[in-house]
């Protein structure tokens, strides 16, 4: 794992309002093979947990088309091409750069971004992370055309009907974990939550803490129509500095005196950086007939791993 210290920059602490105090249960959610499945169906992972019962191949091709689209995009549509050697851990981490540049004529293929890694080029990064930031609020349906708009949604309702709805059941209990629809919790403060007015003694957040490189991460949560729900300060990459360390830049900015945390992966690395910060954990068992998996995850279980850890705080759920 990589270093955690010595990147000033990247301190986000937010102080909560010391006034209110309703319940905050921040969901900490794994992408890959936990919200969506792709690396298994690209090695027939998946398929071979059927026993014979899902074509493995299709699954394959799947999962290429997938991979292809998201590439593209990260080149086409969010500068990957020029910023895969410069990930960072979140998007806002060199926002201390940015000069608040008009950025309508900016020729950002000619700004000479490249080494050194010093301000003027920390500048030009900046940059980029906020067209990206923006790009990510807009939505895909309004930068794709048409044509890749249909390819798109035909390549997600196959690969939904294919993995017998994961991707659509793990999108509704994400939808359920936030605990309302649209104007999802926001991340650039705990005094700028929203919440369903019936429910302001209970506000949630979902927060998306992934090993892959951060440009890829943001486009597979437009891709995969998660960025509804997760919004586009609450993606991490651990990519460089592990997720132990994100663990706890999430733990500093959800400073609240009745926050509750709740690991939700498939990965050894949430894992033990759950158990580092005491955390309860749920690992997600792609394999069929097992509970922990979508569709089959409730809220009831999430609820029972919540009281574990939490024993003085009642369930508002159940």
């Amino acid at each position: 794992m990589a270093a955690t210290s010595g990147i000033a920059e990247e301190d986000t602490q937010v102080s909560s309002s010391d006034d209110v105090d309703p319940r905050l249960d921040v969901y900490v959610w794994d992408m890959d093979e936990t919200l969506i499945l792709l690396n298994s169906l690209l090695k027939s992972s998946y398929a071979e947990a059927f026993n014979g019962l899902k074509d493995a191949q299709k699954g394959v091709e799947l999962g290429k088309v997938w991979e292809n689209l998201i590439l593209q995009l990260c080149d086409d549509n969010f500068f990957y091409d020029q910023i895969e050697n410069y990930n960072k851990p979140f998007l806002d981490v060199l926002s201390k750069y940015d000069d608040g540049r008009d950025l309508s004529d900016y020729d950002f293929n000619r700004d000479g971004l490249g080494p050194p890694h010093d301000d003027v080029n920390k500048r030009k990064l900046a940059y980029r992370h906020r067209v990206i930031a923006q790009k990510y609020l807009q939505g895909l349906h309004n930068i794709l055309d048409h044509e890749t708009i249909k390819v798109w949604d035909d390549l997600y309702g196959k690969t939904d009907e294919y993995t017998d709805k994961w991707l659509s059941s793990a999108r509704a209990f994400l939808e359920e974990c936030s605990g309302e629809k649209k104007d999802v919790v926001s991340s650039t403060a705990y005094g700028n939550t929203s919440t369903e007015s019936t429910n302001a003694k209970h506000q949630r957040v979902n927060v998306l803490v992934t090993s892959g490189s951060l440009i890829p991460s943001l486009v597979k949560c437009l891709l995969f129509h998660l960025d509804s729900l997760i919004t586009h300060e609450n993606v991490y990459s651990s990519w460089d500095v592990g997720k132990t360390q994100c663990f706890r830049w999430i733990k500093q900015r959800f400073n609240h005196p009745n926050v509750r945390f709740c690991v939700i992966g498939d990965g050894w690395e949430e894992c033990e950086a759950a158990e580092i910060m005491r955390w309860p954990f749920i690992k997600i068992d792609p394999r069929p007939g097992k509970p922990h998996r979508f569709p089959g995850l409730t809220s009831k279980t999430v609820g029972h791993y919540f009281s574990v850890v939490y024993p003085n705080n009642k369930n508002d759920e159940e």
